[in-house]
């Protein structure tokens, strides 16, 4: 596993399933701002197949979701069938979102349980405070770019700030 974080204003990205997991899943591609995303109850033609860059199938017969997944495949799209880790070709991972920062928590597929749980642990962690911390940082990294910074000092007075400001403990 390798994880990246997906700029969802500019990735095309298809919803195919009817239930309570394909409303989750609605709902968190709603919340990460994803501009170009359609749902279908059930399956959809293969153009829009073809111009998906990530497909998610959910509360589907699995033998109905090998059959999209292998057409995703064909057309060099990454699909991820729900709670069917054989049939993905990437997860989902848990998520903590408090403004631009985002926590993530993985298990490669193997239990989601697991990372669900890590994740309401850090959210008592991570309060909604996080969310202007993280824009205050934002602020003083561009002050210190703009003064001529590197990168390493950037780094460390970030750390030195956090510190300072016992933000972690």
């Amino acid at each position: 596993m390798f994880p990246i974080i997906l700029d969802t204003t500019k990735t095309r990205i298809v919803l195919i399933g009817n239930g309570p997991h394909a409303d989750r899943r609605r709902t968190q591609l709603a919340e990460a701002n994803t501009h170009d995303f359609r749902t279908f109850k059930t399956r959809p033609d293969d153009s829009e197949l073809k111009r998906a860059h990530i497909v998610y199938v959910v509360d589907m017969p699995e033998g109905e979701a090998a059959l999209i997944a292998a057409q995703c495949r064909e057309y060099g799209t990454l699909v991820n069938v729900e709670d069917v880790p054989d049939l993905c070709d990437f997860h989902t991972p848990a998520i903590v979102r408090r403004g631009d920062l985002l926590l993530s928590v993985s298990t490669g597929g193997k239990s989601p349980g697991l990372a669900q749980k890590i994740r309401a642990q850090l959210e008592t962690l991570f309060g909604a405070e996080w969310a202007q911390r993280l824009d205050i940082l934002a602020e003083k990294r561009m002050q210190w770019r703009a003064e001529g910074q590197s990168m390493d000092m950037v780094a460390a007075n970030t750390g030195d700030y956090i510190e300072k400001e016992r933000w972690l403990g």
